[in-house]
């Protein structure tokens, strides 16, 4: 039976044990929302630090070219993409989450003609995505917006589908696709995949050119740790880059802005999908950030998500047996994320009390709490330890306390 000292052991054994001082991690706290929002770097604090006293606030606009301000975007593309496994030349750090889905969806639907204009997505995917679909349809009324239900996506596919937009990693129950197979069945049908993973990379070992993937977005504020709002980042494989073009033809996307010619000429490559000019203080902060990975083996951080969520788990349904917890999603590591979620009619409140405990989730409605195991700085004895607490509040109802009822505007 695993014991509090079998986690100190697993720990001491840990080949990432390491990167966990690469973080600025608060006295006190145990950390379990980095599905969430990331522990912030050291190295993103020096950065941002120096970025804005010396490099903005001394050297004002000439750090956009002595500290190559201008390159941030392709830059902080680069890292990213060793961790999706794309090539260096295939991603670029831009706008936000919706705002890439918006580009991207655009673009493939265009591009794939006018007897291809369906879009298809499934049912309680993040909100976000289907929002944007909704929205794209809406301003070009020829899209027929499919939206099917989980697992649905294959029977909508015919010869009618532009795009598939899903999820790698489900944000509720942190459930995994099959990125391979079912990137192979919408091209098999002359479609496009969108890979959504924004709960995906930073965690697990993705692999977007050998799963077969046509494009991709994700946020940066979430594994990647690269602070709240951080700039999101997207993903065109090479064989599509002469093809799609970017529908917010922005200055910054053009073969050479710093021309101002008045019509718009797309530049080469991955570059094109950049628009307006990059938020320096935030990307910089994201680019420092992903020095964390410096090093890092993605297999072995895939190997300590499932080992930490497997760990939870057993000992969830171990030492809160009797108070009604739900697991949601799945048991197997190799089909979950690097979270595990709970469900719990009163999961508000608990995870009220976690927090005022010292164990910092999220919450999801209905019911659902969450807890994202980031294994670059979450410990075995870290998750001992909150489930630990989790029993304590559990078995004395101290979350039925008034305090723990009150429901804030971010949950």
């Amino acid at each position: 039976m695993t014991t509090r000292q079998t986690c100190l052991d697993l720990d001491a054994a840990d080949p990432l044990a390491g990167v966990r001082e690469r973080f600025s991690l608060p006295d006190g706290i145990i950390y379990l929302d980095g599905n969430s929002l990331g522990a912030l770097t050291r190295s993103a604090l020096v950065r941002v630090n120096e970025a804005t006293a010396q490099q903005w606030g001394r050297e004002l606009i000439s750090s956009w070219n002595t500290h190559g301000w201008i390159g941030l975007p392709q830059q902080a593309g680069r890292k990213i993409a060793r961790l999706i496994g794309a090539e260096v030349d295939e991603v670029i750090a831009a706008d936000s989450v919706s705002v890439n889905l918006f580009k991207l969806a655009a673009a493939a639907v265009r591009a794939q003609g006018p007897e291809r204009t369906a879009v298809i997505i499934e049912r309680g995917d993040f909100p976000t995505d289907l929002y944007i679909l909704q929205g794209l349809a809406a301003a070009i009324p020829e899209i027929e917006l499919r939206v099917v239900e989980a697992g649905g996506f294959q029977a909508a596919l015919d010869d009618r589908t532009a795009l598939v937009l899903l999820s790698h990693v489900h944000y509720r129950s942190g459930a995994v696709r099959d990125m391979a197979a079912q990137s192979a069945l919408v091209r098999k049908a002359g479609a496009l995949s969108l890979w959504d993973l924004s709960h995906s990379a930073g965690v697990l070992d993705v692999r977007l050119n050998r799963d077969g993937a046509d494009l991709a977005a994700g946020c940066g504020y979430k594994y990647l740790n690269g602070g709240p709002g951080a700039p999101a980042y997207l993903f065109v494989t090479k064989r599509h880059q002469d093809i799609l073009r970017n529908p917010l033809s922005g200055w910054m996307g053009h073969a050479r802005p710093f021309d101002f010619e008045d019509d718009y000429e797309p530049a080469a490559g991955i570059d094109r999908w950049l628009c307006g000019t990059p938020p320096i203080l935030s990307l910089t902060t994201l680019d420092a950030a992903l020095d964390a990975f410096d090093d890092v083996n993605m297999p072995d951080v895939r190997a300590k998500a499932g080992a930490l969520g497997d760990l939870f788990i057993e000992w969830v349904e171990t030492r809160c047996a009797p108070h009604g917890l739900t697991l949601v999603g799945p048991r197997e590591a190799a089909a979950r994320g690097g979270q595990v979620s709970f469900a719990h009619p009163d999961g508000w409140a608990i995870m009220q009390n976690l927090i005022a405990r010292g164990v910092v989730g999220d919450f999801r409605r209905p019911d659902v709490i969450r807890f994202g195991l980031a294994p670059l700085y979450v410990r075995h004895v870290d998750v001992w330890d909150a489930v630990e607490i989790l029993g304590d509040i559990l078995d004395s109802e101290s979350w039925r306390e008034e305090r723990f009822q009150a429901v804030s505007a971010v949950t």
